[in-house]
């Protein structure tokens, strides 16, 4: 048995293909990580097992995460360790007491990809995705393709998150444009892929590089019996440099790790004015002589993103009211 550090780059029903400078090892947990996840009773002095009241995390690991591993042949191992994580895109699963689901970790940037119309873009998906990026230290890249097919109305809507501060590419898979501007972004990085189904994704890797989206598409979906799908990730070697995991379309997502009172300052637009409002724990909702507002009215802040920010507090605001 040797010892050897390497990178998750694909996980299906409990295997993990971990990539390390001697090759790929198709590796399982050791039981003490999938125990890291349980809450013991803190009235329980012996802290046992048995003992447990609920779970922290849907896994230990996820995608990105650089781990050791102790290799048993040489293609098969076991994860032993499973390092820091500089960054995570994380989400709370569903349940009446939410955990965290590491959706990706390590990745060095998410690159969110909306479609300008078939289907429409929901913005305050994105705004969640982005929120839920800068609480792990993401760095967020949007994408809006189809631009070909809804080119007056996409402008407006690529400013907003522009004058925010984030980088927008605006693409199109049927002419060609910006795939090289997104190719750019791609490459050196390891870059986690996220958005709705249907916005074009496949297509646009195919053209950064081709057969890369199908090659995604094809690993992402196993087709079994039945109707039944399921979906994994996997990160993909890029020829220039670089990883992408394409991450499965993303229809919701519920934030992980944000209070209701620090949501305005995942807004980055919304941080110069925190301390500008008449009173010291200001909502930004129905307090008077608030700055937030008062930026809103004279339209230095979307009401777009207003909306949004209010929808997600308010959600934020009940939620930590029936975990009261």
């Amino acid at each position: 048995m040797a010892n050897d550090h390497g990178i998750i780059v694909r996980e299906h029903r409990g295997f993990f293909e971990v990539e390390t400078e001697t090759g790929s090892y198709l590796c399982t947990l050791r039981s003490k990580l999938r125990k890291s996840l349980l809450y013991p009773d803190s009235t329980n002095k012996h802290q046992s097992v048995a003992s447990v009241r609920r779970i922290k995390a849907i896994s230990p690991v996820a995608i990105g995460d650089q781990v050791r591993i102790v290799s048993s042949s040489q293609e098969a191992g076991v994860i032993e360790e499973v390092f820091t994580r500089r960054t995570k895109l994380s989400r709370a699963a569903p349940g009446r007491r939410p955990v965290e689901q590491v959706m990706i970790a390590n990745a060095d940037q998410l690159l969110i990809v909306f479609a300008m119309t078939n289907p429409k873009p929901n913005l305050r998906l994105l705004d969640r995705i982005l929120v839920a990026a800068g609480v792990g230290r993401l760095q967020s890249v949007i994408c809006f393709n189809k631009m070909d097919l809804a080119e007056d109305e996409a402008g407006d809507i690529s400013r907003i998150y522009e004058q925010v501060g984030y980088r927008v590419v605006e693409a199109s898979a049927a002419n060609g444009r910006g795939v090289d501007e997104l190719g750019q972004v791609l490459i050196g990085k390891l870059s986690a892929i996220a958005g709705p189904s249907g916005v074009g994704k496949t297509t646009l890797l195919n053209l950064v590089q081709p057969g890369l989206g199908l090659k995604v598409r094809e690993v992402s979906e196993i087709t079994g019996k039945g109707r039944h799908t399921t979906t994994y990730l996997a990160a993909h070697k890029l020829d220039a440099g670089g990883m992408v995991i394409d991450m499965p379309g993303i229809r919701e997502l519920s934030l992980w790790e944000v209070e209701s009172e620090d949501l305005a300052g995942w807004f980055p637009e919304m941080i110069p004015y925190l301390d500008g409002c008449k009173y010291q724990d200001c909502a930004h909702v129905t307090e008077p002589r608030c700055a937030i507002k008062a930026a809103l009215a004279e339209g230095i802040i979307s009401s777009d993103r207003y909306e949004s920010y209010v929808h997600l507090r308010a959600e934020l605001v009940g939620r930590e009211r029936a975990a009261s």
